[in-house]
C-alpha cells in the first residue's frame, strides 16, 4: 500500500453532498480524481515539449490518435 498524509480540502457544500452521494470512500474518489488531474498535465507538459522539438502534429497524427483512444473506449460489438 502507498504511503498516505491526511491533509483538509475545502469544498463547496454542494459538491461534497453531490459526492457523497457517488461514494463511501471520499478519500479514495479524490485521489483518484487528483491521480487522473496530474496524468493530465504531465501528459499535456510531454506533448508541448515533443511539439517543441519536432513541430505540430500534423491532421494524420491527430486522427489516429483520436482514433486509438476512442476505440479502446467503444462497448464491444453485439
Amino acid at each position: 500500500m502507498a504511503d498516505t498524509m491526511r491533509i483538509t480540502v475545502t469544498l463547496p457544500a454542494e459538491q461534497v453532498a453531490e459526492l457523497k452521494k457517488l461514494t463511501d470512500n471520499v478519500s479514495g474518489y479524490v485521489a483518484e480524481a487528483v491521480s487522473r488531474q496530474i496524468r493530465h498535465q504531465l501528459l499535456g507538459a510531454d506533448l508541448r515539449r515533443y511539439q517543441d522539438e519536432h513541430g505540430d502534429f500534423s491532421e494524420e497524427e491527430l486522427a489516429a490518435a483520436h482514433a486509438r483512444i476512442f476505440t479502446s473506449f467503444r462497448e464491444p460489438s453485439e
